[in-house]
């Protein structure tokens, strides 16, 4: 036989405020990172969750600042938001892998003008790179949340061991440098004539992909210029060099004709968002793990067999002595 359970008005509402404040706590109803850990000197992605309103209202703006080794910050825009940025000096110059030490960049992001009720969620994006100076430190990203009624601020330190605050910071914990190589990346450059060849890679391809990158840091040692001017590999029907870049807001990408110049006594970086090895019509997928074989060909240093480790999907260059990683592309 079946029971029904009524209850009174007086206790009803009492009760069902306890029950919607247990799930909500249990839910951990905080504005988070969804990717919380990261490599010093890689290229990070940051994606704010944000999971509630004010209490019942709706959030309308959105306001994130940025810590000191967090470089280069670029807001994804997002449809119904105004995006404004604060810039500043940095406390340093933080070396990059293309172009002049960055000396001052983004500070804080706003997002305003949207309406996010609280029944939803959404998340705000933005890209950045992160120095080798915050190796093995957890980095705050203070939120300051305004509604249409009420505003929080997300800017409490939250210390291992103790009790999580109510309004807590969203927090980044970055890798310990390391002095060992990174896995499968090798420990010894690779040297032909007076080319130096350093931290070769490449990324893993998503099933069905035609082309893949491969990247690395090429340094001439001698007193006569040289050039790279053509790649091989059995995995691929073509490589060639390839340079990404920004132009009036449209990202492009064209093959260097001639060959890729190495000027004496200089380094160039070829890593995602600028120079790089575009291998073209892919015989298989590349997996986290493989190892590519490919030729290179320099005009006067002559021929060299290098080895590409396939990292991860997505995965950011690895560090090397400081300088940071482009953003994915």
């Amino acid at each position: 036989m079946s029971r029904t359970l009524v209850l009174s008005r007086t206790f009803a509402r009492p009760l069902a405020v306890a029950l919607f404040s247990l799930v909500a706590g249990s839910a951990s109803a905080h504005i988070v990172l969804e990717q919380k850990t990261a490599q010093p000197g890689s290229s990070y992605k940051g994606t704010l969750r944000v999971t509630h309103g004010c209490g019942e209202s709706a959030t309308t703006a959105l306001r994130v600042t940025i810590p000191e080794g967090v470089v280069g910050v670029r807001p994804q825009p997002k449809a119904g938001w105004t995006i404004a940025l604060e810039s500043g000096p940095y406390a340093k110059a933080y070396p990059m892998m293309h172009g002049k030490p960055a000396t001052e960049g983004v500070k804080t992001i706003t997002w305003s003008g949207g309406n996010l009720p609280n029944a939803y969620y959404d998340e705000f994006v933005f890209v950045a790179s992160l120095s080798a100076d915050v190796a093995g430190k957890a980095l705050a990203f203070p939120v300051l949340q305004t509604c249409e009624n009420g505003s929080a601020d997300w800017a409490e330190a939250t210390v291992e061991g103790q009790p999580v605050p109510s309004h807590p910071a969203p927090v980044l914990k970055v890798a310990a440098a390391s002095s060992a190589p990174m896995a499968g990346m090798g420990s010894a450059a690779v040297k032909v004539g007076d080319i130096q060849i350093d931290l070769p890679w490449m990324r893993a391809t998503p099933g069905g992909a035609k082309v893949a990158g491969g990247y690395l840091k090429l340094t001439n040692t001698g007193s006569a210029p040289d050039k790279l001017v053509s790649i091989a590999t059995d995995i691929a029907g073509k490589a060639e060099v390839h340079e990404m870049s920004m132009a009036n807001g449209v990202m492009t990408m064209r093959a260097v004709s001639g060959g890729l110049e190495l000027a004496p006594g200089k380094s160039v970086e070829l890593a995602p968002g600028g120079f790089h090895l575009m291998m073209m019509d892919l015989k298989r997928p590349l997996k986290e793990g493989d190892k590519v074989q490919a030729t290179l060909v320099f005009e006067k240093a002559g021929k060299v067999d290098v080895t590409f480790p396939v990292r991860g999907i997505g995965a950011g260059a690895p560090a090397a002595g400081g300088a940071m990683g482009e953003h994915q592309h």
